[in-house]
C-alpha cells in the first residue's frame, strides 16, 4: 500500500466511520420516536462507534479492499433492531417500517449538506488541502451511503421505504428476495453494475455544493 493510500485512509477514517454510525442511530431514533425503545434499551442510540461496529463488514472486509487495487469501498455497520409491533397504537406498521428505513438515508443527506458548507467555509477561509479533503469525503460518502442504502433492493433501505409505498401485495415479492439480497449486491459489484447505479452520486455531490458556494458568492461578493 502506498503512501498517497494511506494518506487517503487516515483522512477518510473518521468522516466515514462517523456517517455510518449517524446513520444506524438515525434508524433507531426514529424507531424510538415511533414509540420502539429496543435500540435506547440495547445501547445503539450513541454515536460511540463500538457498539455499532461488525467484525466483518466494519472492520474484515474494508481492511481487505482498502489492500486490493481499485478504489471501490465497502463495507457495513452492525444493524440497528427496531421491533414494529411496539410502535404506538395510532402508528400504521408498514408506514412506520419505512420512516425508520428513510431515517438512515435522509441523515445522510444532512450530514452531506453539512459537510458542504464546511467544505466550501475551509475553501474561502481555511485553505488547508487536508481539511479540504476531510470534507469533501465527508461530502461523498454521505451522498454515496445516502444514495446506495436508497436502492431497492433488499435488505437495503430503499426496499423498505418501497414496500411502504406500494400495496400491500408487493410485500411478499420483497420478503421472498430478501433472502438472495446479499448475494444480489455481491453479483452487482463483481460485474461492475452497481458503479453505473452510483453515476448520479457524482452528480448530486455537486448539487449539494453548489447551494453553499452560491451563499458564499452572494455573502462574499
Amino acid at each position: 500500500m502506498d503512501g498517497d493510500r494511506l494518506y487517503f485512509i487516515a483522512i477518510a477514517v473518521v468522516p466515514i466511520l462517523f456517517s455510518i454510525v449517524f446513520h444506524e442511530v438515525a434508524h433507531g431514533w426514529m424507531a424510538n420516536k415511533l414509540g420502539d425503545s429496543t435500540a435506547k434499551n440495547m445501547g445503539r442510540l450513541t454515536l460511540n462507534p463500538i457498539p455499532h461496529i461488525d467484525p466483518i463488514g466494519t472492520i474484515l472486509v474494508p481492511i481487505v479492499m482498502m489492500i486490493l487495487p481499485g478504489n471501490f469501498l465497502f463495507g457495513w455497520a452492525k444493524p440497528v433492531p427496531f421491533n414494529p409491533y411496539n410502535f404506538y397504537q395510532h402508528i400504521n406498521i408498514r408506514k412506520g417500517t419505512m420512516w425508520v428505513a428513510a431515517a438512515g438515508p435522509l441523515s445522510n443527506l444532512i450530514l452531506a449538506t453539512v459537510s458542504a458548507f464546511l467544505l466550501v467555509a475551509a475553501q474561502n477561509f481555511f485553505p488547508n488541502p487536508a481539511l479540504i479533503q476531510f470534507f469533501y469525503i465527508g461530502l461523498f460518502f454521505n451522498v454515496l451511503l445516502g444514495f446506495f442504502n436508497m436502492l431497492p433492493i433488499p435488505p437495503l433501505d430503499g426496499s423498505k421505504v418501497l414496500m411502504g409505498i406500494l400495496p400491500r401485495e408487493y410485500d411478499r415479492f420483497f420478503m421472498n428476495i430478501e433472502r438472495y439480497g446479499f448475494f444480489i449486491l455481491i453479483f452487482l459489484i463483481m460485474t461492475g453494475v452497481l458503479r453505473l447505479l452510483l453515476v448520479p452520486v457524482f452528480f448530486i455531490v455537486e448539487l449539494i455544493r453548489y447551494v453553499p458556494e452560491l451563499i458564499f458568492s452572494i455573502f462574499l461578493g
